[in-house]
C-alpha cells in the first residue's frame, strides 16, 4: 500500500503543475483591469504605476508565473487586490464553511440515493423501480434555486422551523450552525442523490447477474446477505468513484445555493473575485479546488484497494 500510495502521489505532482499553468494563464483572459478599480475614480498615473509595480503586473508573464509558483510552494498565495488580505487567510476563512456544506450535502445524498438505488435494483422492472427512476429524474430536473426558494417559503416563512438564511460557525454555535445548513445541504444533496441513485442501481444490476451471486443464493444465504454482503460490496467501486467526484464538485462551491441562503463559502467568494478581477483570489480558489479533486480521487483509489482483495494481491 505505501508503494502504491507513493506512485499515486508522484502522478499528482505533474498534474498539479499543469493545473497551475492553466490557472495562471486563463485568469489573464478575465476582462477589465483590477488596478483601475483599485486606483479609484481619479486614476492618477503615478498611483497606477505604483500599484502595477507593487503587484508585479509589469513583469513578463513567465516571470509573474514563477514568482507566483514560488510563493505557492512556500505557502504564500498572494494578496487580495480588493481587501488587501492574504489569499491563504481568506481561503482559511471560507474553506471550513464549504467543507461543512459539502459533508452535510453528501450525507443527504447518500442516505437518499444509495438505499433507493439498491431497492430499485433488487426490485428491477417493478413499480418500485419505476417510481424510483421517476423520483431520480425529478431530482435531476428541479433547479436548485427553485427548490431552495420553495423550502425557504415553506419551512422558514410558513412553518418557522429553520432560519431562512445566514450562517453561524460550527465552532461558535454547533446547533445554530447545523440549523442554518440543513436546507442548503438538502438542496444540494437532493440533486446529487438522483445521480447517485442511478449509478448505484446500474452497478447493482450488473453485479446481481454475476455467477458468484447465483452461487451465494444456491448456498442458501438470505436475500439480505446476498444483497448487502455480496452484491453491494462489489458494486461499491463505481459508486466510490462517483462520490469522490461529487464531493470534489461540492468543494468547488455551489454558487446559486450559497447566494440564495447567504452562505459565505467558496462559491460566493469565487463570484466576487471574478467580478472584482481579483486575480490572486481566483488563482488560490481554483488551485485549492484542484487539490481537493486530486485528494478525493486518491482516497477513492485507496478505497478500491481496501475493498477489492484482487487489487491488494497485485500490489
Amino acid at each position: 500500500m505505501p508503494v502504491y500510495l507513493g506512485k499515486r502521489l508522484l502522478v499528482a505532482i505533474p498534474t498539479l503543475l499543469i493545473i497551475s499553468i492553466f490557472v495562471f494563464s486563463l485568469q489573464k483572459l478575465l476582462p477589465g483591469d483590477p488596478i483601475l478599480a483599485m486606483a479609484g475614480e481619479e486614476r492618477d498615473p503615478a498611483t497606477l504605476e505604483f500599484l502595477r509595480a507593487k503587484y508585479h503586473l509589469n513583469d513578463p508573464i513567465i516571470v509573474q508565473y514563477f514568482s507566483w509558483l514560488g510563493g505557492i510552494l512556500t505557502g504564500d498565495f498572494g494578496i487580495s487586490l480588493r481587501t488587501n488580505q492574504p489569499v491563504l487567510e481568506l481561503i482559511g476563512q471560507k474553506l471550513p464553511v464549504t467543507i461543512q456544506l459539502a459533508v452535510m450535502a453528501m450525507f443527504f445524498a447518500m442516505i437518499i440515493g444509495i438505499p433507493i438505488g439498491i431497492l430499485a435494483a433488487v426490485k428491477k422492472n417493478t413499480w418500485i423501480d419505476y417510481v424510483a427512476n421517476i423520483v431520480a429524474l425529478s431530482g435531476l430536473s428541479i433547479p436548485n434555486f427553485w427548490l431552495g426558494i420553495m423550502l425557504i417559503l415553506l419551512v422558514s416563512v410558513k412553518l418557522g422551523w429553520l432560519p431562512a438564511s445566514g450562517y453561524e460557525s460550527i465552532f461558535v454555535d454547533p446547533v445554530r450552525s447545523i440549523q442554518t445548513m440543513i436546507m442548503p445541504a438538502f438542496v444540494l444533496g437532493n440533486a446529487l442523490a438522483a445521480t447517485l441513485m442511478r449509478h448505484t442501481r446500474s452497478a447493482m444490476v450488473g453485479v446481481m447477474n454475476a455467477d458468484y451471486i447465483r452461487t451465494a443464493r444456491a448456498k442458501g444465504l438470505s436475500p439480505r446477505q446476498v444483497v448487502l454482503s455480496h452484491s453491494f460490496r462489489n458494486a461499491l467501486l463505481p459508486v466510490i468513484t462517483l462520490l469522490a467526484l461529487l464531493f470534489g464538485e461540492l468543494l468547488a462551491g455551489a454558487v446559486l445555493t450559497e447566494q440564495i441562503f447567504t452562505i459565505p463559502g467558496f462559491g460566493k467568494m469565487t463570484v466576487d473575485a471574478v467580478f472584482n478581477r481579483d486575480y490572486a483570489v481566483v488563482q488560490g480558489i481554483v488551485l485549492c479546488t484542484a487539490v481537493g479533486f486530486i485528494l478525493m480521487n486518491l482516497l477513492a483509489d485507496m478505497a478500491y484497494v481496501l475493498l477489492n482483495p484482487r487489487l491488494r494481491a497485485t500490489l
